[in-house]
């Protein structure tokens, strides 16, 4: 059963008084089942973002702890910073990670509100997929007037609080509860003090655009002359187009450019259903999911872009990134680098490092460490302050901190000769595999763009792909299949005096066999796929390097047939015969395709190799 994990990141007013911070922090920490991943102050912002998880009930209880904090050592009437607010805690968002359901997300923001408005007083409006209507999914739309505004805002029935009282909470403020995707926090850093410079960049990067303006022939945009509608004539805030009617330009806007003119005008608080002639026309942003502003931090001397981005599936930060330089350089910038506010999801780092060595004519497929390298160094995340990927990237693929690959050669070559069953034959398979695999990879990665056949360099980049994959899940079977084993050893050393310890005793150990059965069997099969990219380089690769995809061919064989003899193995002693016949079925089938395949991989060689000799 996967764990149940949910990430809570709460924004709080205040950066830099640091016992403060401390304080906020610490009644986090106090909570049982909650870790703190991240802390991010920040002193012209004069914010902090927090970053936890756990299970469920845990973080809840964290989140109302921190809120109920920040509301005592925070004053709202004295605060000031760069970043839009409204409340002590000014957003506290739930987000899932792991084996739970964005709908009980926002079940657990509905509790903790509730709570938040009953115990502590605070008006806590919820937000995204906790909203309790349409009008207050965006966080922006209930930000608008910020603290200073907030007394009048609750003076209208319209912004009465979901839960809390309908009256101005001079110290803390209100809070912003919600349930919402994986948010990256993202700053782009330009060589400039001016904020209106930053700004400029933004409105044309965010989903919600900017007002439009006539073409002055200036890379400042806002220099030209605000548009507006008039009767029979509704502009395109993209192009030079006018349409008669605001249908005729919606449908242009869709056609053209690909948005919805409507949906605009909603993010833009323009009605468009009502009239709009002397309404201003608005130019969509360039990305989906992204908003933004444009500020200035003392600290660094330089003003930002700084940037939400509430889905990177759909718009990466690479890709910002890459416009945001685009609209700097016009305007005469330079983007210095940029920073991650908090954690960035392993996946969009992975694919902004393979983005990064896509476009240097390189192979993506190479080690997962040097993949992450090219993208902080790419990106320039390590402009202002050092980054940590192990601290700064969620969801890491697994290892074992103090596992066996974690060993030099010649220590783990020792400690598999030790008198101990582990580490053992399983342990070995896996790494052999991974090694066949990882010369396969380096093949691959070396000819893909040399061969003269594009589809040569096509199958190259597809070995390099799958053999890069199956290393890292052998690398990982390397202690898997020790673990399989002890789990095993352990049920055997449970107690047996009773018939109830006996029975769970012997469950627990046929749950271990099973284990040490299905392990070192997806060490073969993964071996198997390693094979599968050897044989492709030794086909398409340059026959200096053939011998290499060959060891690398034999050596997955080998990680494949010891795989198979350690599951063979460990069927002996299994009860459940359905389980015993479907896997020696597999194993069998596997078998005889593995050895077609070396049969293939080595005849293939020594003629290539043959033919090499006789022109000598």
């Amino acid at each position: 059963m996967d764990q149940r994990v949910v990430e809570c990141v709460p924004n709080f007013s205040e950066g830099r008084d640091r016992a403060k911070i401390k304080q906020i922090v610490d009644a986090v920490e106090a909570v049982a089942g909650v870790t703190v991943l991240d802390v991010e102050p920040g002193a012209d912002t004069n914010r902090t973002v927090v970053t936890f998880v756990g299970d469920p009930d845990a973080v809840a209880e964290g989140a109302f702890q921190a809120i109920a904090r920040a509301a005592q050592v925070i004053d709202m009437s004295r605060h000031h910073g760069a970043h839009p607010r409204i409340g002590a805690t000014d957003v506290c968002p739930f987000v899932p990670i792991s084996g739970v359901t964005m709908d009980e997300c926002a079940a657990v923001a509905r509790r903790v509100a509730e709570r938040v408005g009953r115990e502590l007083a605070i008006p806590v409006y919820l937000y995204e997929a906790a909203a309790t209507r349409p009008a207050r999914e965006n966080l922006a739309a209930i930000r608008k007037g910020e603290y200073e505004g907030l007394a009048e805002k609750l003076r209208d029935p319209e912004w009465a609080p979901d839960f809390g009282p309908a009256r101005f909470n001079a110290k803390a403020g209100a809070t912003v509860i919600g349930a919402r995707e994986f948010l990256i926090a993202y700053n782009v850093t330009l060589n400039t003090r001016d904020k209106a410079l930053a700004t400029d960049i933004a409105f044309e990067l965010r989903e919600r655009g900017r007002v439009a303006r006539t073409a002055t022939g200036s890379a400042h945009y806002a220099k030209g002359k605000i548009l507006t509608y008039q009767d029979g004539a509704y502009p395109c805030g993209n192009c030079d187009f006018v349409g008669a009617t605001f249908a005729e330009t919606a449908a242009h806007c869709r056609a053209a450019h690909d948005y919805d003119l409507a949906a605009l005008l909603r993010l833009n608080d323009l009605d468009p259903a009502t009239p709009l002639v002397g309404q201003k026309v608005y130019r969509a942003g360039k990305f989906r999911h992204c908003k933004a502003i444009g500020w200035y931090v003392d600290e660094y001397r330089r003003a930002q872009i700084s940037i939400n981005l509430t889905n990177y599936k759909i718009t990466p930060p690479h890709l910002v990134l890459e416009e945001a330089r685009r609209l700097a350089a016009e305007r005469g910038l330079v983007v210095t680098g940029s920073e991650v506010v908090g954690l960035i999801p392993f996946p969009a780092l992975l694919e902004a490092g393979r983005h990064y060595l896509r476009a240097q004519g390189k192979s993506p497929f190479v080690p997962i460490p040097d993949i992450l390298q090219t993208a902080v160094f790419s990106m320039g995340l390590a402009d202002l302050g050092p980054f940590d990927v192990a601290k700064k990237v969620l969801g890491l693929p697994r290892e074992f901190p103090k596992g066996l690959v974690r060993m030099p050669v010649k220590d783990f070559a020792d400690e598999v000769s030790r008198d101990t069953p582990t580490p053992g034959g399983g342990s070995v398979a896996a790494l052999a595999g991974a090694l066949g695999g990882a010369l396969a990879s380096m093949v691959a990665n070396l000819w893909q763009d040399k061969v003269e056949s594009a589809e040569a360099a096509s199958e190259l980049l597809e070995a390099a792909k799958t053999a890069q994959r199956v290393k890292d899940e052998l690398i990982v079977a390397v202690d898997e299949d020790t673990n399989a084993f002890n789990a095993y050893m352990e049920a055997r050393r449970l107690p047996s005096r009773t018939a109830a310890e006996q029975a769970e005793r012997e469950r627990r150990m046929q749950d271990g066999l099973k284990a040490a059965v299905r392990v070192p069997y997806r060490t073969a099969r993964a071996a198997y796929e390693a094979m599968q990219a050897a044989w492709t380089v030794v086909r398409h690769g340059n026959v200096s390097s053939i011998t290499d995809g060959a060891v690398g061919a034999q050596t997955a064989y080998a990680g494949l047939r010891g795989g198979i003899w350690n599951a063979l193995i460990n069927l002996n002693d299994i009860t459940d015969r359905d389980f015993v016949d479907e896997m020696r079925g597999k194993c069998d089938a596997l078998l005889k395709d593995a050895g077609l395949l070396l049969e293939q991989v080595t005849t293939h060689v020594d003629g290539r190799l043959a033919g090499c000799t006789e022109k000598k």
